[in-house]
Protein backbone atom coordinates (compact mmCIF):
# COMPACT_ATOMS: atom_id res chain seq x y z
CA UNK A 1 0.00 0.00 0.00
CA UNK A 2 2.98 2.30 0.47
CA UNK A 3 3.83 2.60 -3.23
CA UNK A 4 0.33 3.79 -4.35
CA UNK A 5 0.26 6.40 -1.58
CA UNK A 6 3.73 7.68 -2.50
CA UNK A 7 2.74 7.86 -6.17
CA UNK A 8 -0.45 9.80 -5.39
CA UNK A 9 1.52 12.25 -3.24
CA UNK A 10 4.12 12.59 -5.99
CA UNK A 11 1.42 13.33 -8.60
CA UNK A 12 -0.26 15.88 -6.34
CA UNK A 13 2.97 17.72 -5.55
CA UNK A 14 4.00 17.73 -9.21
CA UNK A 15 0.59 18.99 -10.35
CA UNK A 16 0.50 21.80 -7.76
CA UNK A 17 4.12 22.94 -7.58
CA UNK A 18 5.24 22.02 -11.09
CA UNK A 19 3.52 24.87 -12.97
CA UNK A 20 4.74 27.41 -10.41
CA UNK A 21 8.33 26.27 -10.73
CA UNK A 22 8.24 26.14 -14.52
CA UNK A 23 6.92 29.68 -14.76
CA UNK A 24 9.67 31.12 -12.58
CA UNK A 25 12.20 33.23 -14.40
CA UNK A 26 12.47 33.77 -18.15
CA UNK A 27 14.13 30.52 -19.17
CA UNK A 28 11.00 29.26 -20.94
CA UNK A 29 11.07 32.25 -23.26
CA UNK A 30 14.82 32.00 -23.75
CA UNK A 31 14.67 28.31 -24.68
CA UNK A 32 11.22 27.31 -26.00
CA UNK A 33 12.41 23.84 -27.01
CA UNK A 34 13.47 23.05 -23.46
CA UNK A 35 10.24 24.57 -22.18
CA UNK A 36 8.17 22.26 -24.40
CA UNK A 37 10.08 19.24 -23.12
CA UNK A 38 9.67 20.38 -19.49
CA UNK A 39 5.89 20.89 -19.76
CA UNK A 40 5.46 17.55 -21.52
CA UNK A 41 7.57 15.86 -18.83
CA UNK A 42 5.43 17.41 -16.09
CA UNK A 43 2.17 16.34 -17.73
CA UNK A 44 3.49 12.86 -18.45
CA UNK A 45 4.75 12.48 -14.90
CA UNK A 46 1.37 13.33 -13.35
CA UNK A 47 -0.50 11.01 -15.73
CA UNK A 48 2.00 8.17 -15.26
CA UNK A 49 1.85 8.51 -11.48
CA UNK A 50 -1.91 8.03 -11.51
CA UNK A 51 -1.65 5.01 -13.80
CA UNK A 52 1.08 3.35 -11.75
CA UNK A 53 -0.74 4.05 -8.48
CA UNK A 54 -3.72 2.09 -9.77
CA UNK A 55 -1.49 -0.65 -11.17
CA UNK A 56 0.38 -0.93 -7.86
CA UNK A 57 -2.92 -1.53 -6.07
CA UNK A 58 -4.13 -4.04 -8.64
CA UNK A 59 -0.91 -6.04 -9.03
CA UNK A 60 1.62 -6.66 -6.27
CA UNK A 61 5.15 -5.50 -6.91
CA UNK A 62 6.75 -7.77 -9.47
CA UNK A 63 10.15 -9.23 -8.61
CA UNK A 64 13.16 -8.08 -10.59
CA UNK A 65 14.62 -11.29 -11.96
CA UNK A 66 15.85 -12.48 -15.33
CA UNK A 67 14.76 -16.08 -14.67
CA UNK A 68 11.42 -16.51 -16.46
CA UNK A 69 10.32 -19.54 -14.45
CA UNK A 70 11.17 -17.84 -11.16
CA UNK A 71 9.45 -14.65 -12.31
CA UNK A 72 6.21 -16.44 -13.23
CA UNK A 73 6.22 -18.47 -10.03
CA UNK A 74 6.82 -15.35 -7.94
CA UNK A 75 4.02 -13.50 -9.72
CA UNK A 76 1.59 -16.34 -9.03
CA UNK A 77 2.54 -16.44 -5.37
CA UNK A 78 2.18 -12.68 -4.94
CA UNK A 79 -1.16 -12.55 -6.74
CA UNK A 80 -2.58 -15.35 -4.61
CA UNK A 81 -1.36 -13.64 -1.47
CA UNK A 82 -2.84 -10.31 -2.60
CA UNK A 83 -6.30 -11.60 -3.43
CA UNK A 84 -6.59 -14.20 -0.66
CA UNK A 85 -8.13 -11.64 1.71
CA UNK A 86 -11.21 -9.44 1.21
CA UNK A 87 -9.18 -6.29 1.88
CA UNK A 88 -6.52 -7.21 -0.64
CA UNK A 89 -9.09 -8.12 -3.27
CA UNK A 90 -10.96 -4.85 -2.75
CA UNK A 91 -7.75 -2.83 -3.05
CA UNK A 92 -6.75 -4.74 -6.16
CA UNK A 93 -10.10 -4.20 -7.88
CA UNK A 94 -10.08 -0.51 -6.95
CA UNK A 95 -6.59 -0.10 -8.37
CA UNK A 96 -7.51 -1.88 -11.58
CA UNK A 97 -10.56 0.34 -12.06
CA UNK A 98 -8.45 3.45 -11.44
CA UNK A 99 -5.71 2.47 -13.88
CA UNK A 100 -8.11 1.38 -16.61
CA UNK A 101 -10.29 4.48 -16.15
CA UNK A 102 -7.35 6.90 -16.38
CA UNK A 103 -5.90 5.17 -19.43
CA UNK A 104 -9.24 4.79 -21.18
CA UNK A 105 -10.28 8.38 -20.47
CA UNK A 106 -7.06 9.85 -21.84
CA UNK A 107 -7.02 7.47 -24.82
CA UNK A 108 -10.60 8.36 -25.70
CA UNK A 109 -9.98 12.10 -25.46
CA UNK A 110 -6.76 11.86 -27.45
CA UNK A 111 -8.46 9.88 -30.20
CA UNK A 112 -11.37 12.34 -30.24
CA UNK A 113 -9.02 15.34 -30.49
CA UNK A 114 -7.04 13.80 -33.33
CA UNK A 115 -10.14 12.69 -35.24
CA UNK A 116 -11.74 16.11 -34.80
CA UNK A 117 -8.58 17.90 -35.94
CA UNK A 118 -8.23 15.64 -38.96
CA UNK A 119 -11.88 16.17 -39.90
CA UNK A 120 -11.48 19.94 -39.57
CA UNK A 121 -8.33 19.94 -41.72
CA UNK A 122 -10.00 17.86 -44.43
CA UNK A 123 -12.95 20.22 -44.46
CA UNK A 124 -10.64 23.21 -44.83
CA UNK A 125 -8.68 21.50 -47.59
CA UNK A 126 -11.90 20.82 -49.48
CA UNK A 127 -12.89 24.46 -49.13
CA UNK A 128 -9.44 25.62 -50.22
CA UNK A 129 -9.65 23.41 -53.30
CA UNK A 130 -12.58 25.56 -54.40
CA UNK A 131 -11.29 29.04 -53.58
CA UNK A 132 -7.48 28.89 -53.41
CA UNK A 133 -4.93 28.88 -56.19
CA UNK A 134 -1.52 27.27 -56.14
CA UNK A 135 1.59 29.47 -56.05
CA UNK A 136 4.36 27.23 -57.33
CA UNK A 137 7.07 29.79 -56.64
CA UNK A 138 6.57 29.56 -52.89
CA UNK A 139 4.83 26.19 -52.73
CA UNK A 140 1.75 27.60 -50.98
CA UNK A 141 -1.97 28.08 -51.46
CA UNK A 142 -3.16 31.67 -51.94
CA UNK A 143 -6.63 32.86 -50.95
CA UNK A 144 -8.13 36.21 -51.91
CA UNK A 145 -8.71 38.07 -48.67
CA UNK A 146 -8.27 41.68 -47.51
CA UNK A 147 -6.62 40.69 -44.18
CA UNK A 148 -2.98 39.64 -44.11
CA UNK A 149 -2.72 36.12 -42.68
CA UNK A 150 -0.52 33.04 -42.93
CA UNK A 151 -1.09 29.59 -41.47
CA UNK A 152 -0.36 25.94 -42.10
CA UNK A 153 -2.52 22.82 -42.11
CA UNK A 154 -0.47 19.89 -40.74
CA UNK A 155 -1.12 16.24 -41.36
CA UNK A 156 -1.02 14.05 -44.43
CA UNK A 157 -2.15 16.74 -46.89
CA UNK A 158 -0.19 19.50 -45.19
CA UNK A 159 -0.33 22.90 -46.79
CA UNK A 160 0.77 26.47 -46.11
CA UNK A 161 -1.90 29.08 -46.81
CA UNK A 162 -1.36 32.80 -47.45
CA UNK A 163 -3.87 35.51 -48.18
CA UNK A 164 -3.38 37.95 -51.05
CA UNK A 165 -3.11 40.75 -48.48
CA UNK A 166 -0.14 38.95 -46.88
CA UNK A 167 1.61 38.78 -50.24
CA UNK A 168 1.00 42.50 -50.69
CA UNK A 169 2.30 43.69 -47.31
CA UNK A 170 5.31 41.37 -46.93
CA UNK A 171 8.51 41.95 -48.82
CA UNK A 172 10.54 39.04 -50.19
CA UNK A 173 12.65 38.48 -47.09
CA UNK A 174 9.73 38.85 -44.69
CA UNK A 175 7.70 36.38 -46.70
CA UNK A 176 10.56 33.88 -46.64
CA UNK A 177 10.80 34.27 -42.87
CA UNK A 178 7.06 33.62 -42.48
CA UNK A 179 7.33 30.50 -44.63
CA UNK A 180 10.26 29.30 -42.51
CA UNK A 181 8.07 29.78 -39.42
CA UNK A 182 5.23 27.73 -40.88
CA UNK A 183 7.54 24.96 -42.12
CA UNK A 184 8.97 24.71 -38.61
CA UNK A 185 5.46 23.93 -37.36
CA UNK A 186 5.06 21.22 -39.98
CA UNK A 187 8.47 19.61 -39.45
CA UNK A 188 8.16 19.74 -35.66
CA UNK A 189 4.68 18.14 -35.77
CA UNK A 190 3.50 20.78 -33.34
CA UNK A 191 -0.05 19.68 -34.04
CA UNK A 192 0.69 16.44 -32.16
CA UNK A 193 2.14 18.41 -29.24
CA UNK A 194 -1.08 20.38 -28.97
CA UNK A 195 -3.30 17.33 -29.48
CA UNK A 196 -1.70 15.60 -26.50
CA UNK A 197 -2.03 18.68 -24.30
CA UNK A 198 -5.65 19.33 -25.30
CA UNK A 199 -6.57 15.69 -24.69
CA UNK A 200 -5.16 15.85 -21.16
CA UNK A 201 -7.09 19.04 -20.40
CA UNK A 202 -10.32 17.56 -21.75
CA UNK A 203 -9.84 14.25 -19.95
CA UNK A 204 -9.00 15.80 -16.58
CA UNK A 205 -10.33 19.39 -16.57
CA UNK A 206 -9.96 19.74 -12.81
CA UNK A 207 -6.18 19.32 -12.91
CA UNK A 208 -4.74 22.86 -13.18
CA UNK A 209 -1.36 21.57 -14.37
CA UNK A 210 -2.90 20.19 -17.57
CA UNK A 211 -4.72 23.45 -18.27
CA UNK A 212 -1.53 25.44 -17.71
CA UNK A 213 0.44 23.03 -19.92
CA UNK A 214 -1.93 23.49 -22.85
CA UNK A 215 -1.73 27.28 -22.61
CA UNK A 216 2.05 27.35 -22.26
CA UNK A 217 2.66 24.82 -25.03
CA UNK A 218 0.54 26.86 -27.45
CA UNK A 219 2.78 29.83 -26.72
CA UNK A 220 6.07 27.92 -26.76
CA UNK A 221 5.56 26.23 -30.12
CA UNK A 222 5.15 29.69 -31.67
CA UNK A 223 8.35 30.87 -30.00
CA UNK A 224 10.19 27.79 -31.22
CA UNK A 225 8.97 28.37 -34.78
CA UNK A 226 10.14 32.00 -34.51
CA UNK A 227 13.57 30.81 -33.38
CA UNK A 228 13.76 28.46 -36.36
CA UNK A 229 13.05 31.35 -38.72
CA UNK A 230 15.66 33.49 -36.94
CA UNK A 231 18.35 30.92 -37.79
CA UNK A 232 17.99 31.89 -41.44
CA UNK A 233 16.76 35.49 -41.33
CA UNK A 234 17.48 38.54 -39.15
CA UNK A 235 15.47 38.87 -35.96
CA UNK A 236 14.10 42.25 -36.96
CA UNK A 237 12.93 40.83 -40.29
CA UNK A 238 10.94 38.12 -38.51
CA UNK A 239 9.60 40.70 -36.03
CA UNK A 240 8.48 43.10 -38.75
CA UNK A 241 6.74 40.26 -40.59
CA UNK A 242 4.84 39.36 -37.41
CA UNK A 243 3.77 42.99 -36.99
CA UNK A 244 2.24 42.97 -40.45
CA UNK A 245 0.45 39.69 -39.75
CA UNK A 246 -0.75 40.59 -36.24
CA UNK A 247 -4.14 41.85 -37.42
CA UNK A 248 -4.87 38.52 -39.04
CA UNK A 249 -6.08 37.06 -35.73
CA UNK A 250 -5.93 33.42 -34.73
CA UNK A 251 -5.49 30.67 -37.30
CA UNK A 252 -8.49 28.48 -38.22
CA UNK A 253 -9.27 25.47 -36.03
CA UNK A 254 -6.61 22.72 -36.25
CA UNK A 255 -4.25 25.11 -38.10
CA UNK A 256 -1.08 26.81 -36.84
CA UNK A 257 -0.51 30.42 -37.80
CA UNK A 258 2.30 32.97 -37.67
CA UNK A 259 0.02 35.76 -36.47
CA UNK A 260 -2.56 35.72 -33.73
CA UNK A 261 -2.89 37.13 -30.23
CA UNK A 262 0.67 36.23 -29.20
CA UNK A 263 2.25 38.10 -32.12
CA UNK A 264 2.92 41.35 -30.26
CA UNK A 265 4.53 39.54 -27.33
CA UNK A 266 6.74 37.64 -29.76
CA UNK A 267 7.66 40.86 -31.55
CA UNK A 268 8.92 42.34 -28.29
CA UNK A 269 10.94 39.19 -27.66
CA UNK A 270 12.50 39.28 -31.12
CA UNK A 271 13.30 42.99 -30.82
CA UNK A 272 15.22 42.41 -27.56
CA UNK A 273 18.89 41.35 -27.63
CA UNK A 274 19.48 37.63 -28.10
CA UNK A 275 19.90 35.96 -24.70
CA UNK A 276 19.92 32.17 -25.11
CA UNK A 277 20.46 29.70 -22.30
CA UNK A 278 23.96 28.36 -21.87
CA UNK A 279 24.69 24.67 -22.54
CA UNK A 280 25.17 23.95 -18.84
CA UNK A 281 21.76 25.29 -17.88
CA UNK A 282 20.09 23.52 -20.81
CA UNK A 283 21.65 20.24 -19.70
CA UNK A 284 20.47 20.81 -16.12
CA UNK A 285 16.91 21.51 -17.27
CA UNK A 286 16.90 18.44 -19.52
CA UNK A 287 18.17 16.27 -16.67
CA UNK A 288 15.56 17.64 -14.25
CA UNK A 289 12.76 17.04 -16.76
CA UNK A 290 14.00 13.50 -17.42
CA UNK A 291 14.13 12.76 -13.69
CA UNK A 292 10.61 14.15 -13.28
CA UNK A 293 9.33 11.89 -16.04
CA UNK A 294 11.20 8.85 -14.74
CA UNK A 295 10.27 9.52 -11.10
CA UNK A 296 6.99 7.54 -11.04
CA UNK A 297 8.63 4.54 -12.71
CA UNK A 298 11.49 4.56 -10.21
CA UNK A 299 9.10 4.86 -7.25
CA UNK A 300 7.07 1.93 -8.53
CA UNK A 301 10.15 -0.19 -9.31
CA UNK A 302 12.16 0.27 -6.11
CA UNK A 303 10.23 -2.35 -4.08
CA UNK A 304 10.96 -4.95 -6.78
CA UNK A 305 14.52 -5.23 -5.54
CA UNK A 306 13.28 -6.18 -2.09
CA UNK A 307 10.90 -8.74 -3.51
CA UNK A 308 13.68 -10.26 -5.61
CA UNK A 309 15.84 -10.46 -2.49
CA UNK A 310 13.07 -12.27 -0.62
CA UNK A 311 12.88 -14.92 -3.31
CA UNK A 312 16.60 -15.63 -3.14
CA UNK A 313 15.95 -17.60 0.09
CA UNK A 314 18.13 -15.76 2.55
CA UNK A 315 17.67 -16.38 6.26
CA UNK A 316 15.23 -13.49 6.74
CA UNK A 317 13.03 -14.71 3.90
CA UNK A 318 12.41 -18.24 5.14
CA UNK A 319 9.50 -17.26 7.35
CA UNK A 320 7.75 -15.41 4.55
CA UNK A 321 8.13 -18.39 2.22
CA UNK A 322 6.68 -20.69 4.86
CA UNK A 323 3.79 -18.29 5.30
CA UNK A 324 3.12 -18.32 1.58
CA UNK A 325 3.31 -22.12 1.53
CA UNK A 326 0.79 -22.19 4.37
CA UNK A 327 -1.53 -19.95 2.33
CA UNK A 328 -1.28 -22.35 -0.58
CA UNK A 329 0.69 -19.84 -2.67
CA UNK A 330 3.79 -22.02 -2.69
CA UNK A 331 4.05 -25.81 -2.27
CA UNK A 332 5.72 -26.80 0.98
CA UNK A 333 8.40 -28.70 -0.92
CA UNK A 334 9.41 -25.46 -2.68
CA UNK A 335 9.82 -23.47 0.54
CA UNK A 336 13.40 -22.60 1.44
CA UNK A 337 15.08 -25.55 3.06
CA UNK A 338 15.94 -25.40 6.72
CA UNK A 339 19.56 -25.74 5.75
CA UNK A 340 19.38 -22.35 4.03
CA UNK A 341 18.27 -20.77 7.27
CA UNK A 342 20.97 -22.47 9.30
CA UNK A 343 23.67 -21.63 6.75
Amino acid sequence: MTVPVVLVVFATVAAVLGPRLLRRGDWLTRSPRMGIFAWQALSGSVLLSALLAGAALAVPTLPATANIAEFLQSCLMLLKAQYSTPGGAAAGITGAILAVSVLARYGFCLARCMVSARSSRLEQLRALALVARRNDRYGVLVVDHPVAAAYCLPGRGRQIVLTTAALDVLDEEQLSAVLAHERAHLRGRHDLVMAGAEALEQAFPRVPAFRAARFELARLIELQADDTAVRHYPRLTVASALVRLAEGGAAPASALGAGGQSALMRVRRLAAPLNPLGPGRRAAIALAAAVLLAGPVLLAAVPAAGIAHDFSCPTAAVASHKDMAALGCLPAAQACPEGAARS
